[in-house]
């Protein structure tokens, strides 16, 4: 099953979580310090909640979950093949997540994942090297200080 993923930047997060709770008559599948998710049924969607003070209402990134690392790296393939710069992050952690990964960036700005969870973690991320220098990736410090899946204009 894939599903897509939409990462929102909230200011008040407890409040964020009750009107989602209610809009999709469900509950947080995960919630941490900053941070919550859903994993939603109907419609197949994985909303991500990360208390970003002041970014309230704005995308913080944008993804597509999907089983295993198989599909990953058939994506990594398929999106260079397409000639599409991709920034690969295996085995890494993210979201209070490990998971493998691979991002692109949209001619607009957005920034897309391509990912799996591979298992559950008790930290939001770690520090996997950033996109390289000059790229148009943007990935940088999450608000807890680890390098995670925040991009430069929704950070700290």
């Amino acid at each position: 099953m894939s599903r897509v993923q939409l990462a929102l930047n909230v200011d008040d997060l407890e409040a964020s979580i009750a009107f989602y709770s209610k809009l999709f008559n469900t509950t947080p599948a995960k919630v941490k310090p900053g941070y919550a998710n859903f994993a939603i049924a109907e419609p197949a969607l994985k909303l991500v909640l990360l208390e970003n003070r002041g970014e309230g209402g704005t995308i913080n990134h944008l993804g597509v979950e999907v089983d295993s690392s198989e599909t990953v790296h058939g994506e990594i393939a398929r999106l260079a093949g397409e000639g599409l710069f991709t920034e690969e992050q295996m085995n890494t952690t993210c979201c209070f997540a490990t998971q493998d990964k691979v991002w692109v960036g949209a001619p607009d700005g957005e920034r897309w994942e391509v990912y799996t969870v591979l298992a559950d973690s008790d930290t939001f991320g770690e520090a996997p090297a950033l996109a390289p220098e000059g790229s148009d990736l943007g990935l940088t410090q999450a608000p807890q200080g680890s390098v995670c899946c925040t991009p430069a204009s929704s950070c700290c």
